[in-house]
């Protein structure tokens, strides 16, 4: 079975984000504005931007968003802005502000931003169009009014970045939707539009299967059936409803800043003020015991699939099934040592390399050794799902009697359950909550942690 790897590119909005907030903070110095710290107000300015960004989804301008739509974003988010940078004045006590000041300084970054935020839409829009750039490939399923409808849209808005490339009519007697699977794989498609009109529960069933084991998008064309048990996401393209089986936060660019944001923060710290001194003794006592490398190193599966180098303390001695199989409860590898970081998870601690690095995030789906992975790929139904977002240190599964030694079917079905259920209700207080708990349950000590 082969995966899709590549990945939309994820830096656009993020991007968009970074300008507005340069503009914001080097407006600061055009304006007399009279602040008694310019950093405090530097830095409260651009927290509270963030955090209005996520309520008001002020970035989240897709690619067949209509220009009118960008009036009530900017509308919501100036007043929003406006309201919070004139309450600094007492939250913060500094009477001695200018006022007028102020607004000139609030109107004059709003039109940088109005007039970046329409430029920055435009030039995207024509770097579609033109040079081709920024695309997604595309299938169809179904051959009717609103199937051929879409097309259209596809093959005359240029503008939208979306590359058609097939469509696959189900009333051929020939239709199978195996040939579909097969040229969906063969050309990497990244997107499958389908008509649930044209196609059986049992098709329908199937189509989903295979988006999740492949790491494909998956987009209804809806018809009346009853088919909404899901929380299902609603687009338009132009005037074409369309419905995305599963809406992941963490796809959402301002979500994916903020979780990144706060895994450099966080790994960064441990990094400095725990690892700098933990690893010599740790180093020491690892060489003392047995012969061997201090770090240990293995090749997992990372998010869209990609391979990555996992990095852990050796808890073990140098062995040839140290790539194969997971640790047992007794086994006799584990050195002395190797059990008492095992039990506490500090053996895990060097995985915050991998999450400065960008490979891992502190908290995900538990990445699994390569053999692993392509064993549960064929067996446990979409366990690929959990590699639309980066592996974690720690997860939801992990806190919820999930880690260590997979010993049945029921351990990994489970682990899957838990790790799909984190991937679609991603919020950073959850990230949190799976954190506090790992750290309690390392304290008070787990009966897999072996």
């Amino acid at each position: 079975m082969r995966f899709k790897k590549g990945r939309y590119s994820g830096l656009i909005k993020p991007l968009f984000g970074f300008i507005d907030l340069v503009i914001l903070n080097g407006s600061i110095f055009l304006f007399e504005i009279n602040l008694n710290n310019i950093y405090v107000f530097s830095i409260y300015i651009s927290i509270l931007w963030i955090i209005i960004t996520l309520k008001n989804h002020f970035y989240q301008v897709q690619r067949h968003t209509r220009i009118i739509q960008l009036f009530p974003l900017l509308f919501k988010q100036f007043i929003a802005f406006a309201v919070i940078l004139y309450a600094f004045i007492g939250f913060f006590k500094q009477p001695n502000i200018s006022r007028l000041a102020l607004g000139d300084y609030l109107l004059f970054a709003f039109l940088l931003i109005f007039i970046v935020k329409f430029l920055t839409f435009y030039l995207l829009k024509k770097y579609r169009e033109i040079l081709r750039g920024n695309t997604r490939k595309v299938i169809v399923i179904g051959n009717n009014d609103k199937t051929r409808q879409l097309i259209k849209t596809f093959k005359t808005r240029l503008d939208f970045g979306y590359l058609f490339k097939a469509q696959f009519d189900t009333n051929n007697e020939s239709f199978l939707l195996d040939d579909c699977f097969k040229y969906v794989i063969e050309n990497d498609i990244d997107e499958i539009y389908f008509s649930v009109a044209e196609l059986s529960n049992k098709q329908i069933n199937k189509l989903i299967d295979f988006a999740d084991n492949n790491l494909r998008e998956l987009k209804f064309i809806p018809d009346n059936k009853d088919i909404f048990s899901k929380k299902l996401k609603y687009e338009y393209y132009d005037y074409i409803p369309i419905l995305s089986l599963r809406a992941i936060p963490l796809q959402e660019p301002i979500n994916k800043f903020v979780k990144r944001l706060f895994d450099i923060l966080l790994s960064s710290f441990i990094i400095i003020f725990v690892l700098s001194w933990l690893t010599p003794i740790l180093a020491i006592l690892i060489k003392l015991e047995s012969r061997g490398p201090v770090f240990f190193k293995q090749t997992r599966n990372g998010f869209s699939y990609k391979e990555f180098d996992c990095y852990k303390f050796r808890s073990m001695t140098p062995n040839n099934d140290a790539h194969l199989s997971q640790a047992k409860k007794g086994d006799q590898r584990i050195t002395k040592i190797g059990k008492f970081i095992r039990k506490t998870s500090i053996d895990e601690l060097p995985q915050f390399f991998n999450v400065l690095f960008g490979e891992m995030s502190v908290v995900g789906p538990r990445p699994h050794m390569v053999i692993h992975t392509n064993m549960y790929a064929l067996k446990v139904d979409k366990f690929m799902v959990r590699h639309f977002v980066k592996p974690g240190i720690t997860g939801l599964a992990q806190i919820s009697g999930f880690r260590g030694e997979i010993e049945a079917d029921k351990d990994i079905i489970g682990r899957v359950k838990y790790d799909i259920f984190y991937i679609e209700n991603w919020s950073l207080l959850l990230d949190l909550k799976i954190i506090i708990q790992t750290l309690v349950n390392a304290l008070k000590g787990e009966k897999k942690a072996y």
